[in-house]
């Protein structure tokens, strides 16, 4: 029996384990990083052990740290979550040798699908459709295009698409130095790659007694750079012959390998169905099982914690589905650059009507798995995953109506997040309609006033929040005011001009221009409007003769957030007084994220031209390029290979082609 459950992780997957010991009774320890020691999961659990440092090498991804911090904490147990070591089998073996329950699959299981070559050859030798590997020397025209992968570790990263031979030696190369970092091994190989696949998936539980369930399959095509945005279940693709199919094919991988806990095995479907193909096998619980749990009322921890400890499960297999799932995962980057992971303290994170937390809700509605609350601290030396967001309903529709309601109402303060591109995406025609793959992000665009990024809330708007938040900044003056205090803020007794607020609404300044006088508000641009009520944190305006209310939140570093049924709006307040020494040279290449410096392509002198390559940076555990604004000569170059730098530093300043010109 477990006792003391030790959670090797972190953040979101950390809180979720943590409450299915809880209700099993089981005591919980936490290990935490420097940059994790005011975390939310660290709070909760009943012992917490520091790992000094940040960066993941250091930490969560010391076998001998974590092993140390177990008898330290006296735990008689480790869960490895997801990522990290979860896939680990010199890790899983470790703790066994230290006499810790281990609770995921066997060594020789997670060895046996840690190499995503050798898995494919057990595979094929099971009976299990697999796609044929092709050798990064033998790749050929015909071959193209084809998809370099890392042989280790999942999650997207060490994975580039190839549609030309001339680009092949520098995807595998960028491929395998992404995934040494990542996971200790640069080993690659290549495969055909279909362009618009479907990601079908099946979780699986099996016991130490033989017993091997499939609980159905997800959909998780939705993905940008290969790693997952929206999953649900059941697939709207599968019909009952194909899930018969699919399951009987990860039950036959399973038993291949001895497999023993959750696990998911992974296919790639074509458009129609008509055929799919091993993936991969992930030794260890997804980041999707909500939807699984919410469908089958299942809970997966809890059966995992079963299942180490020596429990069967019930021969008669598990529960048929009920309803419809749909999971979206909230991150802090910015679709629109790239997926730029962004940082930074989160504010306010408020998700309303959540009926459950880390558990499958009493009845249909929506579950919240979360690893922030108001005030986390969004670091750069992780994944940059904020939360799940989980619909559970009747039917398809109902679940994407729930959870696209749910995101778009959410107050959610500070770093930049995918929010509006997870409610454009939910509310798309095609999503609807279930025809999704793995290029819908290509083929219906993420930039413009259509496209899948697109703010929910239009230009107009924004103009309308920027007005409600000038009213709110105004009644907190008048309220803070000592003399004066009952008559309305920019009230006059004799007219004069209007007062001007100025806000940054992402690159765009927009400037309010109103007056308060005996007649009621007067705002430049604003035909029809007229002032219901101000106070500092609400405004309600009548606009063409609906009302319209406003929730306004301001913060000391002059964030103005303003939620609406309209849409939600970020806003920067101007000062009245720039700071001349703020003012950078033009053509500055600025960090977009706090990060280190991993290749420089360019030396001071240098002509580039728009878009080429300047550096690149390593944060979040991905790679971001940093490009040319414009053609021009590199005129400095501040920072070198290794170097860590904070957001908005200069890394790079691109001149006036021009000769002679400043």
């Amino acid at each position: 029996m477990i006792t003391n459950l030790l959670v090797a992780n972190r953040g979101e997957i950390a809180r979720r384990v943590f409450r299915s010991a809880r209700d099993a009774g089981i005591g919980t320890v936490a290990v935490y990083s420097d940059a994790d020691a005011d975390a939310p999961y660290v709070a909760e659990a009943d012992a917490a052990v520091p790992l000094p440092g940040n960066a993941p090498a250091d930490t969560y991804l010391r076998t001998d740290l974590l092993v140390k911090a177990a008898e330290e904490a006296g735990a008689d147990a480790v869960h490895p979550g997801y990522g990290f070591l979860s896939e680990n089998a010199g890790f899983a073996r470790a703790c066994a040798d230290a006499g810790l329950t281990w609770v995921g699959p066997p060594p020789e299981a997670i060895e046996r699908m840690g190499s995503k070559v050798e898995s494919k050859g057990l595979m094929a030798a099971a009976g299990v459709p697999v796609l044929p590997e092709l050798a990064v020397l033998e790749v050929t025209e015909a071959d193209l295009p084809v998809l370099v992968k890392a042989s280790a570790g999942g999650g997207g990263r060490g994975m580039r698409i190839v549609r030309s031979l001339d680009a092949l030696a520098d995807a595998v190369a960028s491929a395998s130095a992404e995934a040494g970092s990542a996971f200790g091994d640069p080993t690659v190989f290549c495969e055909r790659y279909l362009e618009t696949g479907r990601h079908i998936e099946v979780q699986v539980l099996a016991d130490a007694h033989g017993t091997v369930w499939a609980l159905g399959e997800r959909e998780c095509s939705i993905q940008r750079r290969h790693q997952k945005v929206l999953e649900e279940a059941p697939s709207p693709l599968v019909d009952d012959p194909m899930r018969a199919q699919l399951c009987e094919a990860a039950v036959a991988a399973a038993r291949a390998i001895g497999y023993v806990g959750a696990g998911t095995v992974e296919f790639l479907s074509s458009p129609d169905g008509g055929e799919f193909y091993f993936l991969e096998m992930n030794t260890r619980l997804q980041v999707e099982h909500p939807v699984t749990e919410c469908v089958t009322g299942l809970d997966l921890v809890a059966l995992q914690l079963s299942v180490a400890e020596g429990r069967p499960l019930s021969p008669d297999g598990p529960p048929a589905f009920q309803g419809h799932a749909i999971e979206a995962r909230l991150y802090a980057e910015d679709p629109a650059l790239d997926w730029q992971p962004q940082s930074g303290t989160l504010r306010r994170f408020a998700v309303p009507g959540v009926h459950s937390e880390f558990a499958v809700p009493p009845g249909y509605g929506l579950r919240l798995d979360s690893g922030v609350v108001d005030g986390s601290v969004v670091s750069v030396h992780y994944d940059p995953m904020l939360a799940k967001v989980i619909a559970w309903a009747p039917d398809r529709p109902s679940a994407a109506r729930a959870l696209a309601t749910a995101l778009a109402r959410a107050q959610i303060h500070g770093p930049r997040t995918n929010r509006d591109l997870l409610v454009n995406v939910l509310r798309h025609p095609a999503f609807l309609a279930g025809q999704i793959d793995t290029a819908f992000f290509d083929r219906h665009g993420l930039s413009g006033p259509a496209g899948l990024a697109a703010p929910l809330a239009d230009p107009g708007a924004v103009r309308l929040s920027a007005l409600a938040a000038a009213l709110a900044g105004a009644a907190a003056n008048r309220a803070a005011a000592t003399v004066l205090g009952r008559l309305p803020s920019g009230w006059r007794n004799v007219a004069s001009g209007p007062r001007h607020t100025r806000f940054l609404a992402g690159e765009r300044e927009i400037e309010v221009a109103y007056l308060l006088t005996r007649d009621g508000l007067r705002a430049e641009g604003f035909d029809g409007m007229s002032l219901v009520s101000a106070d500092p944190e609400r405004v309600v305006l009548r606009v063409g003769g609906l009302r319209r209310s406003f929730t306004v939140s301001r913060y000391a570093d002059g964030l103005v957030a303003v939620d609406s049924a309209l849409g939600p709006v970020s806003l920067t307040l101007v000062p009245r007084f720039r700071d001349p020494e703020s003012t950078l040279a033009s053509g500055s290449l600025v960090a977009p994220m706090p990060g280190t410096v991993l290749r420089v392509a360019v030396s001071v002198g240098d002509r580039v031209s728009a878009g080429q390559p300047v550096l690149w940076l390593e944060a979040m555990k991905m790679e971001h390029r940093i490009s040319a604004p414009a053609d021009g000569v590199v005129t400095e170059l501040p920072v070198a290979v290794g170097q860590q730098v904070e957001v908005g530093s200069v890394l790079a300043v691109v001149g006036d082609d021009a000769p002679g010109t400043e």
